[in-house]
């Protein structure tokens, strides 16, 4: 009964943002669309252990999250009747009766048939990146929405307290609430393209490597983006961004099965077993790298994408191209602020200059951004252990460890802290 609960909850987050996209498509009211698929989802987990899973329980869910949205929508509409005919009926000196709003079955109505034909998923995440919204709003309601993820993940994905991120995700839904659907035109659309790939990107990322919980890895997560990053290649497939976009995600996905060992526990990169990495994905991923820094100037995902490939290609660890990876980490960091870029490139500084080097450039990385974090404690202990001081070494690995959120990273850290006990003698 257990494993049979599991796979309806799999199943459900897997369609949640399907139908609620296909509700937006339809009737173009975000809010209460969003509330009438958790009622659907509420119905289909206390009735489908029972009665079994539908036939096309996608379907199954769209029609009963309609049922309910049509529902809500007559009662706002017939509500909102009352309220102009009490109106009317008031005398004209009472007060202005404010305009009809725009939630109304009617809207809904006016927008069926005249919706694009494209996954409801994607047209949910066009609408998540409505140039209405500030950028950190449309990326915490794609994650919200689109990428399934609680509230509490996204703040902590953006180091804000949990009720700073709800009430943005609440303002952004207000904010697109009534609005339908449609394809961006030339002038917003390489800003909502941005912001669309940004968010794929962070989903991704989130996929990979969960930045709290038991798991490491969250596979709906990631294959997801990378599907929806393939939708949007469909859609454009001559746009470089996109192009490196889905090759990053494709490389770097093709090292999953070798991250983890029989427990559970994290394996770094030069200690994977490369004899298990997707090599059928590896060479579909550096197809996609080379094809898409032919498509135009070399962009951030396309850098990080050719650095990806350079990892993937090396047979053996000690076989990575590490000055070509610097040399393009040298050109990535000019383009962008990021500053998980510029840890990657003083790993890179390190392995071509010596650790020494290499913890000079995370000390100026964190005195820079003002702040210390877990993967940068983590760096700082794996340099200071390759540069043979072992209690430093200790110390960042167990402030790390402190601080990451994520069990498998934290177990991992504590491990190398712990194997350094006595080492110093």
């Amino acid at each position: 009964m257990g494993r049979a609960t599991d796979d309806i909850e799999d199943l459900l987050r897997r369609h949640a943002p399907q139908v609620l996209g296909a509700l937006v498509r339809r009737y173009g009211h975000f809010d209460p669309a969003e509330d009438s698929v958790q009622e659907a989802l509420i119905a289909a987990a206390g009735q489908w252990p029972g009665d079994g899973i539908p036939d096309n329980p996608r379907g199954w869910l769209i029609r009963v999250a309609s049922r309910r949205l049509t529902d809500r929508l007559r009662s706002d509409e017939a509500r909102r009747r009352r309220e102009e005919t009490a109106a009317a009926l008031t005398p004209a000196d009472a007060f202005v009766a404010p305009p009809p709003g725009e939630d109304s079955a009617g809207a809904g109505s006016a927008a069926l048939g005249r919706a694009p034909s494209e996954d409801d998923t994607l047209t949910l995440l066009f609408l998540c990146c409505h140039p209405a919204l500030s950028p950190a709003a449309q990326i915490a309601l794609t994650l919200r929405a689109v990428g399934g993820l609680t509230t509490a993940e996204i703040a902590r994905a953006h180091l804000v307290p949990e009720a700073t991120m709800a009430q943005r995700i609440s303002r952004a839904k207000r904010t697109v609430r009534g609005t339908q659907f449609r394809q961006p035109d030339a002038r917003d659309r390489d800003q909502r393209l941005a912001a669309v790939l940004q968010v794929l990107y962070l989903i991704f990322n989130e996929g990979y490597t969960a930045t709290a919980g038991p798991d490491l890895h969250r596979t709906d997560l990631a294959r997801e983006a990378i599907r929806l990053t393939r939708a949007v290649r469909r859609l454009l497939p001559h746009e470089g961004r996109v192009t490196g976009l889905l090759a990053l995600m494709v490389l770097t996905e093709a090292r999953t099965r070798a991250r983890t060992g029989p427990d559970g526990e994290l394996i770094p990169l030069d200690e994977q077993d490369r004899a298990r990495w997707d090599r059928t994905a590896i060479a579909e991923g550096i197809a996609l790298a080379e094809e898409a820094l032919a498509q135009g100037p070399a962009g951030d995902y396309q850098l990080q994408a050719a650095i990806a490939a350079l990892h993937d290609e090396a047979e053996r660890a000690e076989d990575t191209d590490w000055p070509q990876i610097l040399a393009l980490y040298d050109v990535l960091v000019q383009r962008t602020p990021d500053p998980a870029a510029a840890l990657g490139r003083a790993v890179a500084v390190a392995r071509v200059h010596g650790p020494r080097a290499g913890l000079a450039e995370v000390d100026a990385l964190a005195k820079a951004t003002g702040q210390r974090n877990h993967r940068l404690d983590a760096v700082r202990g794996h340099l200071l252990e390759r540069a043979g001081e072992h209690d430093a070494a200790r110390t960042a690995y167990r402030a790390a460890a402190d601080a990451t959120l994520s069990e498998p990273e934290a177990h991992y850290l504590r491990r190398r802290a712990d194997r350094l006990n006595g080492s110093d003698t």
